[in-house]
């Protein structure tokens, strides 16, 4: 990879990167090029649906060139970060285009995200510029873009603009693009955001090659056609409905993407049935929510022929529950945005689909399952999840000391994920030896929210733990033991925490009050007990 544009991001090995280009893994193409020649192949064919909007591969890519030509002309330059923080809609899939040929880089903030991960991102990733909505279920995100200095000087806006510049007066002659270099394909696409498991989220740097292959290879695994139109349900700026194989993957083949403001059944159904929805991706939560609404709500969902579930395990009995409550097949993802990726297959017997998280996607998914020492287990025995491949990044950016303790010598990526494999090469995910909540899919890094808690004058000591819940996977539960004030109550630590900008999606869903936490024998806080003497209150 070219690291002369984004100093800090880290590379495959020139020998590995020639080897997968020669396989054919990597063929060479930016993202920008891409929609040129699907555009091409594509023609009138509908690309993306907004509400009443329908805009073609050709509306598409031409919309793409006349804003990046506009953000040249603000001044967003190659090598660029800019900060997207958008909804599911239709400027998000043109922005991300539009960026790709200036060979801009998008930061990919989520929707929930507040200020204390906004300014993260910010000094973390060097970014020049902020693209928002006005106001997102009643969030002004203009306000929160003033308080972001470094990003003062290009802050977009879909919507009013209050007192910066619309995001639809962004505009200029394409044939000045051409006259830019070509981007090259070994070059930073997108960074995408970790769930983050040791303090504030990290950056992953995913290039046009290894993303454009991440998309490709999951729309062959799940069959995508033309005739698919796939529901972005979730937030678009996952990489989950981004690229596994998500809204790129549908737009590869010639297919429609539609663009859902919600992923729950009341939004969602109507959809499905409106636009011939054949496939969608959900978090196990959303889906239970799906499989429950189905046995109540009227409308024809006879199109849709796959859910997608991942972003935490999906238990068996959902996985059952989904083909006679919905009609179609279920298929178990699982995967991370540091690369990667584990599908169950259309041929794959009932008891894999319902009891596994899926085998890997590409031939060239090198994977170890190893003890605390780092030697490879038996077979079946369960260990953490080492991995690297076509798809998966050596490193994170800008975290050289952090690189060196998550990636082995050799280049393996520690997961943290605890899992066993079978004979057939499919997974069954365990646990995890990272301390993160997995609340609905949403990843909630323990050490951030309890250095948060800490901030308040009424909590002497903290601990966040994921308790069992039956909606969400996992709730987060803050211990605490209190200071001289006495304890505080759940709501004052919650009002305390979005005082300091934390995103809703962290927030404790209990609170439970100590005198003295159990310790370890080394005297760290015995977070297993914790969990083991909570988890049946």
């Amino acid at each position: 990879m070219n690291g002369a544009l984004l100093d800090g991001a880290v590379g495959w090995p020139p020998e590995v990167a020639e080897r997968y280009r020669a396989i054919g893994y990597w063929r060479g193409v930016a993202l920008g090029g891409l929609l040129t020649e699907w555009a091409e192949r594509f023609g009138d064919a509908v690309a993306v649906v907004d509400g009443a909007r329908r805009i073609s591969y050709r509306e598409l890519d031409r919309s793409a060139d006349v804003l990046a030509a506009g953000l040249l002309a603000r001044g967003i330059r190659r090598g660029d970060r800019v900060i997207v923080q958008l909804p599911n809609v239709a400027e998000f899939v043109v922005l991300l285009f539009a960026l790709a040929r200036v060979g801009a880089v998008p930061v990919m903030a989520l929707p929930a995200h507040r200020r204390t991960e906004i300014a993260h991102l910010a000094e973390l990733s060097g970014a020049v510029g902020y693209v928002i909505p006005d106001t997102h279920q009643g969030f002004d995100h203009r306000e929160l873009a003033g308080e972001i200095p470094s990003v003062a000087g290009h802050v977009l806006v879909v919507g009013d603009p209050g007192r910066f510049a619309a995001f639809d007066t962004v505009a200029g002659d394409p044939a000045v693009l051409a006259g830019l270099p070509p981007v090259d394909p070994g070059d930073v696409a997108v960074l995408l955001i970790s769930g983050g498991t040791t303090g504030r989220p990290k950056l992953i740097t995913r290039t046009h090659d290894d993303y454009a292959y991440n998309a490709r290879a999951s729309a062959e695994v799940c069959g995508l056609t033309a005739a698919d139109r796939y529901l972005v349900s979730l937030p678009v700026a996952h990489n989950f409905p981004l690229a596994c194989p998500g809204l790129l993957g549908v737009l590869g083949v010639g297919g429609t993407a539609v663009l859902s403001p919600a992923p729950s059944p009341d939004v969602a159904f109507e959809l499905v049935e409106r636009e011939r929805i054949t496939v969608t991706a959900l978090v196990p939560p959303m889906a239970r929510l799906w499989v429950d609404a189905a046995a109540w709500s009227a409308g024809d969902r006879s199109s849709l022929r796959l859910l997608q579930v991942g972003g935490a395990k999906m238990d068996a009995d959902l996985a059952r529950a989904i083909p006679g409550a919905l009609g179609c097949r279920a298929q178990q993802v699982f995967g991370m945005a540091e690369g990667l990726l584990n599908y169950t297959r259309d041929d794959d017997p009932a008891e894999l689909v319902e009891t596994t998280q899926g085998r890997p996607l590409s031939p060239d998914d090198e994977i170890r399952v190893v003890d605390e020492d780092g030697h490879d287990v038996a077979p079946g025995t369960v260990g953490e999840l080492l991995t690297r491949g076509p798809y998966t990044p050596r490193g994170y950016y800008r975290a050289e000391q952090y690189n060196a303790t998550v990636f082995t010598p050799d280049g393996f990526f520690r997961t943290g994920d605890l899992v066993r494999a079978l004979p057939s090469g499919h997974l069954v995910v365990e646990g995890r030896v990272k301390d993160v909540v997995n609340r609905g899919g949403e990843k909630v890094p323990a050490t951030e929210l309890e250095d948060l808690l800490l901030a308040h004058p009424a909590v002497a000591q903290a601990a966040v733990i994921g308790l069992p819940d039956e909606l969400l996977g996992e709730q987060v539960c803050a211990v605490i033991v209190a200071s001289e004030q006495g304890p505080p109550k759940l709501k004052v630590l919650k009002a305390h925490l979005v005082a300091l900008g934390v995103a809703r999606f962290k927030l404790p869903d209990r609170l439970v009050v100590l005198d003295e936490f159990p310790l370890t024998a080394v005297g760290k806080i015995s977070k297993r007990e914790l969990v083991e003497r909570l988890s049946g209150d």
